[in-house]
């Protein structure tokens, strides 16, 4: 209910705003249906590679989401990356994919090695204590200042925003530093359900800033459409509209909602 509005707000703006700045090589396409039915055509009759490929995916989609947890109880809630093996073990085994077309799928490849090591980069530096110096730090320096907890609100959210360049993964940096960044913005006398909302807001945002932001970027970006100058300039841009669409919709909302 929080974000329906500021979200609403965003989908409809973000195309007009990337259409501007980035418009599209095929602006008219007149006769796409007939297009896409001749390919369609062309292409022929759903093979049985390609149903037991679709089972696989309703699958993996059921595991992911936690639905046999979810409906028999929590001792048959599948792990993620069991999951991820069970799908590939499974198109392996029935011939839908060899292995050669696994080792063929460089992109995937790639994104592995990037996220390995970024997410377990993450992780160490959590875990050695190299987040929680940092918070404390920057609660060190916004107390110097005298800022009220707006300004303080507004430090901490760009810095828990714009810090994502250095991560692989949202969920590797919310589990890192929301806790971290939300004690800070608390301690600094920020309302808890507005700041919470306002972080939890800038953690969706910061999806957009690189090709390595979230976990789809890198399949969308190893599809060619878009250079890595394109997609890290065009980031930057949508991370300041969003931002502002965000917070500034999302403060009257809340205001109405009664959050503070």
């Amino acid at each position: 209910m929080a974000m329906f509005v500021p979200g609403m707000l965003c989908l409809l703006v973000m195309p007009l705003v990337i259409y501007i700045i980035y418009p599209p090589d095929v602006k008219i396409t007149p006769d796409a249906k007939g297009f896409a039915k001749d390919n369609l055509a062309e292409m022929g009759k759903i093979s049985s590679q390609e149903k037991i490929m679709l089972g696989v995916f309703a699958l993996m989609l059921l595991l992911w989401a936690n639905i046999p947890a979810l409906m028999l109880g929590e001792q048959y809630s599948v792990d993620a990356t069991t999951t991820a093996f069970i799908g590939l073990t499974t198109l392996i085994l029935t011939g839908v994919l060899t292995w050669d077309d696994i080792l063929k799928e460089k992109s995937a490849w790639d994104t592995i090695i990037w996220f390995g090591a970024l997410i377990m980069m993450a992780a160490y530096l959590n875990k050695l204590g190299l987040i929680s110096w940092f918070s404390g730090n920057i609660e060190s320096m916004i107390g110097t200042t005298g800022l009220g907890w707006i300004g303080a609100v507004t430090i901490l959210t760009l810095v828990y925003l714009y810090i994502h360049y250095f991560f692989a993964s949202t969920t590797a940096h919310i589990t890192a530093l929301f806790a971290a960044f939300y004690a800070v913005g608390l301690s600094l006398g920020a309302p808890p359900m507005l700041y919470a909302l306002i972080l939890a807001a800038a953690g969706n945002i910061m999806m957009t800033l690189t090709h390595y932001a979230t976990g789809t970027a890198p399949v969308i970006f190893n599809s060619g459409y878009v250079t890595l100058r394109e997609w890290w300039s065009i980031g930057a841009i949508m991370s300041v509209v969003n931002l502002v669409i965000w917070i500034g919709a999302g403060l009257i909302w809340w205001k109405v909602l009664g959050y503070y």
